[in-house]
């Protein structure tokens, strides 16, 4: 035992992890395996009769894993974005154009100490953070990425996520509260008096679209705005960007825009955090990862908020063009020519020889040097180890570029996700243009313009919605 002791006293940190975690691992494989073969068919029938809360595992699951990377990803936008607005050039030493350093800053704040305040309450100090952020994350099962992908889909799904939403008001509160602190419970008492005002245009503005749709489930309403059958002939066409909600409901779009940039604390009615005012308001006690729930929060509901945004006005998943259509009718101008409408890869190895195989798995090494033989040759600076590597890059890109062509061309959900996903961002990218580009209002500006504005303007919107349906209908 004592030259085991010596042994392991000499060991770095990282040796002690591996020695300690591989081992682990091999018995927890070895386990899992005999666990497998020997109740692995009961287990199967248990998820297979209790599929509707596997999928829900599941789902949630999946969500929570890529919660992190989209707010990664929000962040680093909101700081290249801005830089360059500013003529800066913004993150650029940690990973290629500084795409890392989102995340090192969400490791820094793991690292960061976890300090409670004295006098504080302790537990709903802690678990407010975890309300926020539980809030936004259960919005996101109800909304729909794409035909099949989605949490969960209900008929009240529009109801669920209003309802949901709200509970950020009881997190924040509960963080303004419990800090002990003036300026977190004026953070607090802002951020409920704001989130209420701006909840009941916000409800208001969808309400005429409710009315046209007949419907609150999500998926429907973004079926509503997609391929559809037509009457005359009896087959489904295409859809346009003429068909989306927005220009169904133009001023409940533009009411709704406004009370979601209010509802996620954006600028510039970000009067929840105002730095000039009240230090950081409900966070301002707030440091490690309780803080950090609060800052993954804030970028997941920017998204969300998008996603909702482009589920309700500007139609989801579908594209803003019939494009099989198109290539319908450039096959009946020109009829020589044959556009493609899906590529199938229905390939053998065993029938397309030893040569051919040998070829594709040279193809990659081909690819390489041929890319980066231009870098090498054409600028003398280039070290050749360097055209190398740009080669493989470029070749990685090719590849993924094409399995993407491929994917979307061939399969109903990555086509939805493609147009879902670009629409989503470009909103996010329209929440950091209004950061980088307009000031902070005042508390008084904030309350007297959903008051006095929006809450007309919604109820306008809503009984002009409905006399329409009224005289047509009739």
């Amino acid at each position: 035992m004592t030259a085991v002791s010596r042994a392991w006293g000499r060991l770095t940190l990282p040796g002690k992890v591996v020695f300690t975690i591989v081992p682990l691992l091999v018995l927890l494989t070895i386990a899992l395996v005999v666990a497998i073969g020997l109740f692995g068919t009961l287990v199967v029938d248990i998820l297979i009769a209790n599929i509707g809360i596997v999928r829900f595992v599941v789902a949630v699951t999946i969500i929570l894993l890529l919660s992190p990377p989209i707010a990664f990803v929000i962040i680093y936008m909101e700081m290249k974005i801005i830089a360059l607005m500013n003529l800066r050039l913004g993150p650029d030493r940690v990973g290629p154009w500084g795409t890392l350093l989102s995340t090192v800053h969400g490791l820094k704040v793991l690292m960061k100490e976890d300090f409670t305040p004295t006098g504080a309450d302790a537990v709903v100090f802690t678990w407010a953070p975890v309300v926020v952020f539980a809030s936004t994350i259960m919005a996101v099962l109800v909304i729909p990425f794409a035909p099949g992908l989605f949490g969960q889909d209900m008929n009240i799904a529009l109801l669920y996520f209003f309802a949901v939403g709200g509970l950020t008001i009881v997190g924040l509160l509960m963080a303004g509260w419990s800090s002990f602190n003036k300026y977190s419970l004026l953070g607090g008492l802002r951020s409920a008096a704001q989130i209420v005002s701006y909840e009941i245009p916000l409800t208001l503005s969808v309400v005429g679209l409710l009315i046209l749709a007949g419907t609150m489930s999500l998926n429907q309403l973004v079926e509503l705005q997609g391929p559809h059958l037509d009457a005359a002939t009896g087959q489904m066409t295409g859809a346009w960007f003429t068909d989306w909600f927005v220009f169904r409901q133009p001023l409940g779009f533009l009411i709704f825009f406004i009370a979601a940039t209010a509802e996620g604390n954006r600028t510039p009615f970000d009067l929840t955090e105002a730095d000039s005012e009240i230090v950081a308001g409900f966070g301002t006690e707030y440091s490690g990862m309780r803080f950090g729930f609060f800052y993954f929060a804030e970028y997941i509901n920017v998204f969300v908020l998008s996603a909702l945004t482009v589920v309700l006005f500007l139609g989801g998943w579908n594209a803003p063009f019939d494009i099989n259509g198109i290539f319908a009718w450039l096959n009946s101008v020109q009829s020589v020519v044959t556009f493609p409408t899906a590529f199938a890869w229905d390939v053998n190895p065993a029938a397309v020889g030893l040569p051919l195989l040998f070829i594709v798995a040279l193809a990659p090494v081909l690819a390489t040097l041929i890319l980066g033989a231009p870098f090498y040759l054409l600028r003398s600076s280039t070290k050749w180890w360097h055209a190398i590597l740009i080669g493989f890059v470029l070749f990685n890109v090719l590849v993924v570029g094409l399995l993407l062509v491929w994917a979307y061309v061939n399969f109903e959900w990555a086509a939805g996700l493609f147009w879902f996903l670009g629409k989503t961002f470009a909103f996010v990218y329209l929440f950091v243009w209004l950061r980088g580009t307009l000031p902070r209002v005042r508390i008084d500006q904030l309350m007297g313009f959903a008051w006095k504005w929006l809450l007309p303007a919604s109820l306008l919107n809503l009984f002009v919605t409905a006399a329409a349906v009224l005289v047509i209908g009739g």
